[in-house]
């Protein structure tokens, strides 16, 4: 089934690392978080990739277009006719990777429809290019099967930020620190669509798919949650970009299922 990622944004409140290169490119020990996420859906079996860019998209180019050379040991031969053998293989050779611009200031919704030509199948996969889950992909593609509407969507808790406080007038009668989790449910990004979403997309850029299209979808009933209680975690800033670096170099990173 294929996936598409999006990878176009500015990444603003990651500044520190977005200053030099797009926000998918942020590295997780060593690899970047896009890497991370697109081996979470091949382990799942999915691997047919689409990746919407935008913002340094030049980077993520380079980076696919070098992969084998930059993850092999290799012997290359100099002169006029040069030649490069490859001793080593990796686990992504069977990997495709569709990279299509869809420009600078596009909006999610019209990032979604400039790649709609490049989705042949009734049923496709779509996540950001910024947050990590140990959720069952193939799972939540059976409960999108299973109630018929346009599009699903994976619910999660997010961590707790903040300590809270319990009080009676202004007496604190109980205080919790950090809690491990919150107890809304958010949307955690992931998704599985039907090929109906396109009509849903608007004419233009400008459409951000949060807003308009999912509001419809919800309206119509269209729009499903698929329940995750376990890990996830978005990389929104630095502090955040620190944990999950953190949680990969004491191997304790829930999202490597690989």
């Amino acid at each position: 089934m294929k996936v598409v990622i999006l990878c176009g944004g500015l990444g603003t409140r990651l500044r520190e690392e977005t200053e030099f290169r797009p926000k998918p490119m942020v590295p997780i020990g060593g690899r970047p978080i896009l890497w991370h996420i697109m081996k979470i859906y091949a382990q799942h079996g999915h691997k047919e990739f689409i990746l919407c860019l935008g913002y340094k998209g030049e980077i993520i180019k380079d980076y696919f277009r070098n992969y084998q050379w930059n993850t092999s040991d290799v012997t290359l031969r100099l002169g006029r006719v040069p030649e490069i053998r490859y001793h080593t293989q990796h686990d992504e050779e069977d990997w495709t990777v569709t990279l299509v611009d869809t420009g600078l200031e596009t909006q999610t919704g019209g990032r979604l429809r400039r790649v709609m030509p490049y989705i042949d199948s009734d049923t496709f996969l779509m996540t950001y290019g910024d947050g990590l889950t140990n959720s069952n992909i193939n799972e939540t593609i059976r409960f999108h099967e299973q109630h018929g509407a346009i599009a699903t969507l994976t619910a999660v808790q997010p961590s707790g930020r903040f300590g809270r406080l319990a009080l009676e007038g202004d007496k604190i009668v109980l205080f919790h620190e950090k809690p491990e989790k919150e107890s809304g449910f958010i949307s955690g990004g992931f998704f599985v669509f039907n090929r109906a979403i396109e009509k849903y997309l608007g004419e233009d850029d400008s459409c951000i798919l949060e807003h308009e299209p999912f509001q419809r979808l919800a309206a119509e009933g269209q729009l499903r949650a698929y329940l995750h209680t376990g890990f996830w975690q978005c990389m929104d800033t630095f502090r955040e970009a620190e944990l999950l670096n953190k949680m990969w170099k004491t191997g304790q990173a829930p999202w490597k299922i690989w």
